[in-house]
């Protein structure tokens, strides 16, 4: 009776411990640090290559290879144009323009440098972040800002995709 009963129980738990291997998840984390020696935000972002690659097909109907040797510089075009309509920054009331700085690939994950200058301070920061949201409904974006050592941090999903810090 007890070796018939631990037959299918440990099935179930394989089954269950393998299943969970094919379960992704869809993340990305934004670091926004303030420097107020320099009158500027620093802005680094995370985000899984191929999913931004497949946000970048299903926006512009082209297949792009960002974070492979494969890729063009039409294709950080692209990527810089999705990733400036889909997040923005509102800095003391006013839409900021991001400067674009570099990239490097690590392990799979496109982390792209960003910089905003002449902001002498911060009353109010309103965040905008709807990357990868119409492509991945579950898709979160992590933010952490840091303010001269005062952190604080948001949570946007495809169903909250702004949020203030003040």
């Amino acid at each position: 009776m007890k070796r018939t009963f631990k037959f299918p129980f440990f099935i179930l738990i394989f089954l269950l411990l393998t299943s969970a291997g094919y379960h992704r998840f869809y993340t990305a984390i934004y670091q926004i640090n303030y420097v107020p020696q320099k009158k500027m935000l620093q802005i680094t972002t995370r985000i899984f290559d191929d999913d931004l690659n497949e946000a970048l097909k299903k926006q512009y109907s082209k297949r792009t290879f960002i974070g492979s040797e494969k890729g063009t510089p039409e294709d950080i075009v692209l990527m810089k144009k999705y990733l400036s309509d889909k997040f923005k920054l509102i800095v003391n009331g006013q839409l900021k323009s991001m400067e674009f700085l570099s990239q490097e690939n690590e392990n799979n994950v496109l982390i792209c440098y960003f910089r905003i200058k002449d902001i002498s301070k911060i009353n109010s920061l309103k965040i905008e972040n709807s990357i990868l949201t119409e492509l991945y409904p579950e898709q979160q974006n992590i933010i952490q800002f840091n303010n001269a050592g005062e952190k604080k941090s948001l949570l946007l999903t495809s169903s909250t995709k702004y949020g203030m810090l003040k």
